[in-house]
């Protein structure tokens, strides 16, 4: 076995790549080292075959139960639809927060902190909590609609933000499956984040904005 000559600065066995959730049990090593078993893919196929159920169970409960017209109240908003769009308006922000926090941890912004290293801890921690803030606030969202609403292909706006809600809740639970493999694939938690991202802009697309779009920004 080669010595590094005396003096000269000994190279890491291995390189580490931070991501949103890195951490002392989140890290990915890269490369992989000697002997490391990738994630078997029947895992990832398994947390998306569960993420598809919790889809489609959404699905059928919307589409057999019969819709009430009310589900949520929330005082100073003067309807369920009301509060429904801002409460998906704020969930919308606090994704792109997501959006942000997840480049900065892996280095695709902040050119001071890739110099510098990476991300200050503070980054992680916003994003981790701006997604549990999001997630709490689109569970009155879908409750209103799932229980008031159902699962409606009236129009397409109706079919696609229907679609677009069940989808959404099903990378979720996906994206939360894969979180609890450490030794996931480091394109996995990217590739979920940023479909449920685009789930999440989908279904505010289709609900929040032509709310405002068609009765002001109105409480």
């Amino acid at each position: 076995m080669t010595r590094p000559a005396p003096g000269a600065p000994s190279q890491p066995a291995t390189a580490r790549m931070l991501g949103p959730h890195s951490g002392s049990s989140r890290e990915r090593a890269l490369p992989r080292a000697p002997g490391y078993s990738a994630a078997a893919p029947h895992r990832l196929f398994v947390a998306a075959a569960l993420g598809s159920l919790v889809a489609v169970g959404l699905g059928a409960y919307g589409r057999l139960h019969e819709p009430t017209a009310v589900a949520l109240n929330i005082a100073g908003f003067s309807s369920g639809i009301a509060a429904k769009s801002w409460l998906a308006s704020g969930a919308f922000l606090l994704a792109l927060v997501q959006l942000w926090s997840a480049a900065a941890l892996y280095g695709r912004v902040g050119r001071r902190w890739r110099e510098g290293g990476g991300a200050p801890p503070w980054v992680a921690g916003l994003h981790r909590w701006s997604g549990r803030a999001a997630v709490l606030l689109t569970v009155p969202v879908a409750v209103h609609c799932l229980y008031a609403l159902g699962f409606s292909d009236s129009t397409p706006r109706v079919l696609v933000h229907s679609l677009a809600g069940c989808f959404l809740y099903g990378v979720f639970v996906t994206k939360m499956l894969v979180l609890q493999r450490p030794r996931s694939p480091r394109w996995s938690l990217p590739l979920l984040g940023g479909v449920l991202f685009t789930a999440i802009t989908a279904v505010w697309l289709s609900s929040a904005v032509w709310y405002f779009s068609t009765s002001g920004l109105a409480f």
